[in-house]
């Protein structure tokens, strides 16, 4: 579970755990926030470890491929996010998002399948961002919307080659979902944006995850599935 430390990474982390799911969780930089992660897995009785590793860069993403080789599931929870014009959008901008948001996600993907292969059965999430899961316009976060709308075609690569391996990959496309993470400037803004005047809570929206990766036999497979609750364009 990379990013499943906290908000909907977490969420999905305790999912999957009260579905049987053993876990190997990443957590960025917060132990605290680690421990009180995996504190929450194991009530359900699920054995779950931890570790941490700040992803700045992909050098950094060592201690993560170190633990993709035996996993059945690849969560990958983790991205950043950046709002900023296309004129103000650095070079440096373009190669960490680049790197973060679809980089390392593909390589994550291509790491596990060996295995997942080998034993003939292996699930993959990916999280797009909000309104990515086609190609559009944006205007405050176009490099950030490009490399998340990149990992559709890996989603459906995935599929299209490895179905017949037992491996299935699903790209989840959130709207506005409230986690710890947010302001509260940022909760109230988007609150109002949204079908329902709130933020899809967290654990709802991992939970409908969990049960999508536990389905059998996975007819999702190759998706890239909107949840938004049906966010009007903005």
């Amino acid at each position: 579970m990379v990013g499943g430390s906290g908000g909907i990474g977490a969420e999905t982390a305790v999912a999957l755990a009260a579905l049987g799911a053993d876990l190997v969780v990443h957590g960025g930089s917060s132990e605290e926030r680690l421990e009180a992660t995996l504190d929450r897995i194991r009530e359900s009785g699920a054995v779950a470890s931890g570790f941490l590793a700040r992803l700045d860069t992909f050098a950094d993403a060592g201690p993560v491929f170190e633990r993709i080789a035996g996993a059945d599931i690849l969560v990958v929870a983790h991205g950043p996010f950046l709002q900023a014009p296309l004129h103000e959008t650095t070079a440096a901008d373009w190669e960490r998002l680049a790197a973060m948001d679809l980089a390392l996600p593909g390589a994550l993907v291509s790491a596990a399948l060996p295995g997942m292969r080998a034993r003939g059965w292996g699930r993959v999430l990916l999280f797009g961002g909000t309104r990515t899961e086609l190609p559009r316009a944006f205007k405050t976060n176009a490099a950030y919307a490009a490399c998340k709308t990149g990992l559709s075609s890996l989603a459906r690569s995935v599929a299209a080659e490895y179905a017949g391996d037992g491996v299935a990959c699903l790209l989840a496309c959130p709207g506005f979902v409230d986690t710890e993470y947010l302001s509260p400037a940022f909760r109230s803004a988007y609150a109002a944006k949204a079908p329902r005047g709130r933020l899809t809570p967290a654990p709802a929206l991992g939970a409908w995850l969990a049960r999508l990766l536990a389905d059998e036999p996975p007819l999702w497979n190759g998706a890239v599935l909107t949840l938004d609750e049906g966010l009007p364009g903005y």
